[in-house]
């Protein structure tokens, strides 16, 4: 199959396939696991990790950006974003166009709009924030491509450096968009969090390759400038949800994989990653590409997102570090943190005890942590939405906070979070 016309004539697109794929094979995906595994030495994973602090802001920096007016209007960084948002969307329908729009896509789209009805009061709130809260630098460029761009969550409290979650939005590689992570970056930022929501060219624009060297130029922005906006250089997290935990995995490995080569040049390196957090990832894609093909994303555009079949092994982190010349590469990963519901059916939890059984097996430091019944969306958007203690978001917290004595004593005493959305509306949701 060859998908080319229209978009070739689009300069902001690139359309990078024309391959012939093979008939389709069928390939069993393990059933979702009955229950949770427990959390009870996912602590003791960072506490052991290495960590070495530099003071390199000032306690005041932070306060000052925070009062220092945005480089550009509001106006602009709204049509910047609607510009963007446009873009994407035109090019999605133009995909669409070229797929066949099925029952299966049909079904989908009535359910995400639906969906995305009954959280609309949650939405509002967040954009609200992100648009006009002066915590939020939206737009701050990384790299030279159009996409090149992340928002920083900043914290209220200006004392001492900050840890950082350098964060990889999701979005199935072709709709994902930085402003995903509002939510998250909003409700970390309330606990002494900075978060740095990474944007990246999503497919047609480029392919699997191009996105994962975005993420890698936002991580190495991030490791050389967070200081400057009162994040601490040696406690950065890297975190990808859905797709973005894909593509942060893929960027994870493929640094650790140059670390062990001769003469790679490397601009940021593992070592400055204390943990990866997996949330709803995918990390074989072997054992997902029938899986997907089933629920709509169809074989011959996935492999074209993925570069063909040929690249499948080159981009499944699971299956690469397998190889016997990846043995020292896996010494050099931080603590692996896969979060995942066990009622997801966008990428079963399968994928992420599979990949954390994997690391654990070839030596390396990795847990897996399984939420019984909850969906894709749970973990990300609905839990938060709805208010109070998230079990999720306090793992992450505690992992963060691990070796900070003061920090871990104000999540302890934390007002609980308040709800955006109404639960029956959460319900029908899900």
């Amino acid at each position: 199959m060859a998908l080319k016309a229209e978009i070739d004539a689009d300069p902001s697109a690139t359309l990078l396939i024309s391959s012939q794929f093979d008939t389709e094979k069928v390939i069993s995906i393990t059933p979702l696991l009955p229950r949770a595994s427990s959390y009870n030495n996912t602590t003791n994973i960072i506490t052991n990790h290495k960590q070495r602090r530099r003071r390199s802001a000032s306690d005041t920096s932070l306060a000052l950006l925070a009062d220092e007016s945005p480089h550009q209007s509001l106006t602009q960084e709204v049509g910047h974003a609607a510009a963007e948002t446009y873009l994407i969307t035109r090019l999605s329908l133009k995909l669409l166009r070229y797929l066949g729009v099925g029952y299966r896509w049909i079904t989908r789209f009535i359910a995400l709009g639906c969906y995305s009805l009954l959280l609309m009061p949650g939405f509002i709130q967040v954009g609200y924030y992100y648009f006009f809260s002066r915590q939020v630098r939206r737009g701050i460029i990384y790299g030279d491509q159009p996409r090149n761009r992340l928002d920083l969550y900043l914290p209220k409290n200006s004392n001492g450096p900050k840890p950082v979650v350098a964060f990889v939005t999701g979005g199935a590689w072709i709709i994902g968009y930085k402003a995903w992570g509002s939510l998250l970056g909003q409700q970390l930022s309330e606990r002494d969090v900075i978060v740095a929501c990474i944007d990246y060219r999503n497919f047609p624009q480029g392919t699997i390759s191009d996105m994962v060297k975005d993420a890698s130029e936002g991580i190495s922005f991030i490791c050389k400038n967070i200081a400057e906006y009162g994040g601490d250089p040696n406690r950065i997290y890297l975190m990808g949800q859905s797709a973005g935990a894909h593509i942060a995995a893929c960027t994870l490995v493929e640094q650790a994989m140059k670390e062990c080569g001769e003469g790679e040049s490397v601009s940021w390196s593992v070592s400055q990653i204390k943990a990866y957090f997996g949330l709803s990832g995918g990390y074989n894609l072997f054992n997902l590409i029938d899986h997907f093909h089933s629920r709509g994303l169809y074989r011959s555009i996935f492999l074209g997102i993925m570069e063909g079949e040929a690249s499948l092994r080159q981009f499944s982190p699971e299956v690469l570090l397998q190889d016997l010349n990846a043995k020292y590469a896996v010494s050099l990963l931080p603590p692996i943190i896969l979060f995942h519901g066990t009622g997801d059916y966008s990428i079963p939890s399968d994928s992420s005890k599979s990949f954390a059984d994997t690391l654990r097996r070839l030596g390396g430091k990795a847990e897996s942590i399984l939420f019984e019944g909850k969906t894709h969306t749970d973990l990300f958007l609905q839990d938060p939405m709805r208010g109070g203690r998230d079990e999720m978001f306090e793992d992450l917290v505690a992992i963060i906070h691990a070796d900070d004595e003061d920090a871990l004593a104000k999540d302890a005493v934390a007002p609980p979070r308040r709800r955006l959305v109404p639960e029956f509306m959460l319900k029908l949701a899900h």
